[in-house]
């Protein structure tokens, strides 16, 4: 009597819904994903020998999941025998030994541990030591900076700064405005390498330097258009100047400025000239916070597309440079959102971490 095809699992919408996911996860053990898939093929009435084939498993394989889901559910597919997988290769002990050296002060003269002097302290290979690092999420090679505010008036001023950015005044321009000092025209002492396939463009380590300039710029948070001016120095002078600048290219319109705290922008000249023109408002960032004012996001993309990679045998080439990006940008130009709230802002790191306000 020939054989009949094994009936369709019935199986669950939630059901459903994980083993799809375990099916194409790459993160799960692949014991796992191979059970899923089984399962799902099943339930949609597939012959097992069709599935052994379409999964590379065999027909024994097929049934065992298929009548282990069918008796005991999701939860079957998680269980394995007793002694199946690849033993550990460490003890918990020699990992909480390991864990509290990485923890603890490294050895004298010292700034972090490596594998090697953990595995000399607990006596064990620099490769357990890489496991066990890799395992709990140790990277004592890494490090990140913070940086904390101690401006009495920050949640003020970042209520100030952010409600301009996620609420803007009417019939009135808002403007972030900083200088980018001491832009080097850096020359290499070689010709650079153009790329090939296989390999990246190359230059030299060494370089000669050309002088330097400072580029004061002003982008408009809701169009994204930039000013820009370079100077030779970045005094209260020169900021006078970039604001005179301002004032010819958007008149008839309220300004309102989002400064940091150089003492050039609160220089008395600059004061008496802000008093001669009071549809100029000037809106201050906490003290170590110049992240908040969007155009330094706009510097960060200047740096990394025209100048990081450049090659200037003089200030004027430098200039040259600048100048034509600031064309390109206008032709392409588009505003950044701004996504948190002034509450999410001041909120204590350690309370909840806090993710980019720029995109």
């Amino acid at each position: 009597m020939a054989n009949h095809p094994a009936p369709p699992l019935d199986i669950t919408e939630d059901d459903r819904s994980t083993l799809t996911t375990w099916s194409r996860s790459r993160a799960l053990p692949q014991r796992l994903v191979l059970r899923a898939r089984i399962v799902l093929l099943a339930a949609e009435g597939m012959p097992n020998r069709q599935i052994a084939a379409k999964t590379a498993s065999s027909q024994r394989t097929v049934q065992l999941w298929r009548s282990r889901y069918a008796s005991g559910g999701i939860a079957a597919l998680e269980l394995d025998r007793p002694g199946r997988g690849r033993p550990k290769l460490h003890s918990e002990e020699v990992a909480t030994n390991i864990i509290s050296v990485t923890l603890g002060k490294p050895p004298r003269g010292m700034t972090h541990w490596s594998t090697r002097l953990v595995a000399e302290q607990v006596g064990v290979g620099s490769t357990t030591v890489h496991r066990v690092w890799r395992e709990h999420g140790l990277q004592p090679h890494r490090t990140r900076g913070f940086k904390y505010s101690t401006d009495p008036d920050l949640e003020a001023k970042v209520t100030d700064v952010v409600g301009l950015y996620l609420h803007p005044p009417e019939k009135a321009l808002v403007l972030c405005v900083d200088e980018k000092s001491q832009i080097q025209a850096l020359d290499r002492t070689q010709p650079l390498l153009p790329m090939r396939p296989g390999q990246p463009e190359r230059r030299t380590h060494d370089y000669v330097r050309h002088g330097t300039a400072t580029l004061f710029a002003a982008f408009d948070v809701a169009s994204g258009s930039v000013t820009g001016r370079t100077y030779a120095r970045h005094r209260h002078q020169e900021f006078l100047k970039f604001l005179q600048v301002i004032d010819a290219r958007y008149p008839g319109v309220d300004i309102h400025l989002v400064l940091d705290n150089y003492r050039t922008h609160k220089h008395p000249v600059v004061k008496q000239w802000l008093a001669e023109h009071p549809r100029f408002q000037l809106y201050f960032t906490p003290t170590s916070a110049n992240w908040m004012n969007q155009v330094e996001t706009w510097f960060s993309i200047l740096h990394r597309q025209a100048i990081q990679r450049g090659v200037f045998r003089s200030v004027r080439a430098l200039i040259a440079t600048i100048e034509r990006f600031l064309d390109t940008w206008d032709e392409h130009k588009h505003p950044f959102s701004w996504v948190k709230t002034p509450a999410e802002v001041v909120r204590r790191p350690n309370v909840k971490a806090i993710s980019a306000a720029v995109h």
